[in-house]
């Protein structure tokens, strides 16, 4: 169960990198940056490059919103990789799959893999949809499966805490995200808080371990 009271062991460099259009990943990216912070990890909040054009930004008025209100928000680079001990990743699905903005972004990162430095590192992904049943395990398999090839350790959040009971998956934090319902609410946050708990605890032991061999 979630019971993190104690500071942690080692300093954890945390990156919480997400694609978001109209905010609700978003919210799930900062409810993981603010948990890990909470635990006294150094956290770096990065969104990816935006890819649509926009004149399809413009016209849709929740999109162009979101752009506006998260400018001050940095692009992720191959720094905020290289520097992480955990990743948390987040997008939206698009019929099944991360948006493409993620999976670009992804796509850049062979010459960090060629040389080995995204291994050992904890990974853990979230989503969401915008039906029940509209991709969310899919995606989140889909984003480890970049992990499994960069030689991370996933941590998944698990049924291991009372508020996974209650968020309804193992695989990862998600909101199912129709147009017009509200967003991210209590128990999505608070699993979205308990998974980067969780996988910023993991890689503490990780380093920890690693410091006593």
């Amino acid at each position: 169960m979630d019971d993190i009271s104690e500071d942690l062991p080692l300093p954890v460099n945390v990156s919480v990198i997400y694609y978001s259009a109209t905010g609700t990943v978003f919210a799930l990216a900062k409810a993981a940056a603010t948990a890990a912070e909470k635990l006294g990890a150094e956290v770096r909040l990065r969104k990816v490059p935006e890819l649509a054009p926009a004149e399809a930004i413009a016209a849709n008025a929740g999109w162009s919103a979101h752009r506006e209100v998260t400018q001050h928000v940095r692009e992720a680079t191959h720094d905020d990789l290289s520097w992480a001990d955990v990743f948390l990743f987040g997008a939206p699905t698009r019929y099944g799959l991360p948006a493409s903005q993620m999976k670009q972004f992804i796509d850049t990162t062979g010459p960090l893999w060629a040389e080995g430095l995204l291994a050992d590192k904890v990974a853990s992904s979230f989503t969401a949809t915008s039906t029940r049943h509209g991709g969310q395990e899919s995606t989140i398999l889909a984003l480890n499966n970049t992990f499994y090839h960069w030689g991370c350790v996933i941590v998944a959040p698990g049924y291991t805490d009372p508020i996974q009971f209650r968020s309804g998956t193992p695989y990862g934090s998600g909101h199912v995200a129709a147009v017009g319902e509200e967003p991210p609410g209590e128990v999505e946050l608070a699993s979205m808080e308990f998974q980067a708990r969780r996988a910023v605890r993991f890689a503490a032991w990780l380093k920890r371990g690693r410091a006593c061999s």
